[in-house]
């Protein structure tokens, strides 16, 4: 058995200005939506081979009754290696919020940390080749 993939599916407040955060701010594209158009209940978004689906409360909990009174935002990271931290630091610094600000970290990465329009804290990062192999 091998792995393929790992593609989160993150609940999400209000899907539509979701949406737009990831394709405005970060340059994702929308690749599927439900509906197609108007309010959405769950889309997937991609920028690169990175890929995230986002899902409308009422619509995750209807599929995993769980989820009902889970606070959105949760207690993780989302990780995301680029191959130029530094420009978009500079790309998107004004147009979000910062929670870590670029730096260098003992394992040879330089990265910073962003809160998304939901609450979630984005990592991205870009490791010093020369430095240590990923």
């Amino acid at each position: 058995m091998t792995l393929k993939s790992l593609t989160p599916n993150i609940m999400a407040i209000h899907l539509n200005r979701t949406v737009e955060f990831y394709r405005d701010v970060l340059g994702f594209t929308l690749t599927a939506s439900v509906p197609q158009e108007g309010r959405y209940e769950w889309a997937a978004m991609r920028r690169d081979d990175v890929e995230i689906m986002f899902q409308a409360r009422r619509s995750l909990a209807s599929e995993i009754p769980s989820l009902e009174s889970v606070p959105i935002g949760g207690s993780l990271t989302f990780y995301i290696r680029v191959n130029d931290v530094r420009d978009l630091y500079a790309a998107i610094r004004d147009r979000v919020t910062i929670v870590q600000d670029l730096h260098e970290t003992f394992y040879h990465s330089h990265e910073f940390a962003i809160r998304d329009c939901n609450g979630y804290i984005l990592v991205f990062a870009q490791y010093d080749q020369a430095a240590v192999a990923v």
